[in-house]
């Protein structure tokens, strides 16, 4: 009988994959799959409603990761200005011979109707509640002057920044004896949607006097950048100002001030959507450096810790150089060891291309310069050049006219060349 299974639980990918039905060009009939996963038209798998993506190297997780992905929403917008008033504008009345901070507050739904019902706030008991500062946001706009992620479905914009430290890079022996270039790990955000806010604001208190000194003190505050510097800051604006005194009864007498915030804001959401189609986080690509060392006079490539003699040959002391490592090389042969030069070819005919240029003569102890010792492309692709392979009829140097010439065989090639290809041989010439 089969095995008892656990069930496992669908994942987020895949609840919200399984509620998307895949869109269908009326004109060819072929389904597209869901928006919102990438797909083989942008360049990733098709394989999108099984949860496979193309590149799963950019798939990291930040399990143990003290820097979380970054996100800001309307609520950090509203507390910047929250935090302003408090801490940096702090608004205060002198009443009674005290001075007494003025409140803050948010205006919900609820409280913003009592106060444009009856003109002025209440506290639970009734109470008119003065001095008192209260603002709501009234709307959103989307300012598109700045940039913009182009696609949200297949994000193509990123800010990023590298972080200082990557366990990717933990000590040992192999990274020193090969002089591996360390990873460097960033993390990667969508550009944010730029928006333009704006606030109502109120302003009670028992006396003009009061009134006045509250709006220099917020007018003083303007054209700068409010929020806590140790979160977000955005830039507010604020055009004018509107002043009434309203006597409510025989006894009360309130002196209201009104006056809209603009706020240029920012907001990077955290939703299903970004989680699925942005990339998070990724490593650079890390390096080991292949380099050149000597034992015993015969010199051997170093790479990845395993040593391989690409060639055995004697290499030329200097004085009080010996046996262990003790040598140097020749400058003679360093120069020729480390020659690569780049060449274009230019066609002669369909089986021939020529390369302005001659061999340089290996140094006393190394092998002769041949073909070997060169990498030919077509258009990029590889010419395979190695022994016993097909293709290449010959490649020789002609050193009278200092020229050097290609011949191949279009038949065991499968192709032959023409005005439009473009070849090119990396190796050891002469100039």
């Amino acid at each position: 009988m089969p095995s008892i299974r656990k069930p496992q639980p669908k994942s987020q990918k895949e609840i919200s994959n399984g509620l998307v039905d895949p869109y269908v060009s009326p004109d060819t009939g072929q389904s597209l799959g869901n928006p919102n996963t990438q797909t083989e038209f942008n360049q990733f798998s098709v394989n999108d409603q099984n949860g496979v993506d193309f590149n799963r190297s950019l798939q990291m997780s930040f399990k143990g990761d003290t820097t979380k992905p970054f996100t800001l929403g309307l609520q950090d917008i509203d507390e910047s200005i929250m935090y302003y008033f408090q801490n940096v504008i702090r608004p205060t009345v002198l009443q009674n011979g005290v001075r007494t901070p003025v409140p803050i507050i948010y205006g919900s739904p609820e409280r913003w109707k009592s106060t444009q019902k009856d003109g002025y706030y209440k506290d639970k008991n009734g109470a008119i509640m003065s001095p008192l500062i209260m603002f709501k946001r009234d709307t959103i706009d989307k300012n598109r002057s700045l940039t913009n992620k182009i696609d949200a479905n297949t994000p193509h914009l990123y800010t990023s920044f590298k972080k200082t430290y990557n366990l990717k890079n933990d000590y040992s022996n192999f990274n020193i004896l090969n002089n591996r270039i360390p990873t460097e790990q960033f993390i990667v955000n969508v550009v944010p949607d730029y928006v333009t806010l704006t606030y109502s604001c109120t302003i009670q208190t028992y006396y003009m006097e009061q009134l006045n000194k509250i709006i220099e003190a917020i007018n003083y505050a303007s054209d700068s950048y409010w929020g806590d510097p140790e979160r977000f800051k955005f830039k507010a604006s604020i055009d004018s100002y509107a002043t009434t005194v309203e006597i409510t009864d025989t006894t009360n007498r309130i002196v209201k001030g009104t006056f809209t915030i603009k706020l240029f804001g920012y907001v990077v959401p955290d939703t299903i959507q970004k989680e699925l189609t942005a990339i998070k986080k990724y490593n650079s690509k890390s390096q080991v450096i292949i380099g050149l060392e000597t034992v015993n006079g015969v010199s051997e490539f170093v790479s990845s810790g395993k040593k391989k003699s690409a060639t055995s040959f004697p290499l030329t002391p200097s004085s009080g150089g010996g046996g262990g490592g003790g040598g140097t090389i020749n400058p003679a042969t360093l120069t020729y060891l480390n020659t690569n030069i780049q060449k274009l070819g230019t066609l002669v005919n369909s089986t021939t291309i020529t390369f302005a240029s001659g061999w340089l003569s290996a140094p006393i102890g190394l092998p002769t310069t041949s073909i070997n010792n060169f990498s030919i492309f077509c258009n990029g692709t590889l010419i395979e050049n190695a022994a016993g392979a097909i293709g290449i009829v010959s490649f020789t140097v002609n050193g009278t006219n200092n020229l050097t010439t290609l011949v191949i065989d279009p038949s065991q090639l499968g192709y032959s060349f023409n005005a439009q290809d473009e070849v090119i041989a990396i190796g050891k010439f002469n100039s």
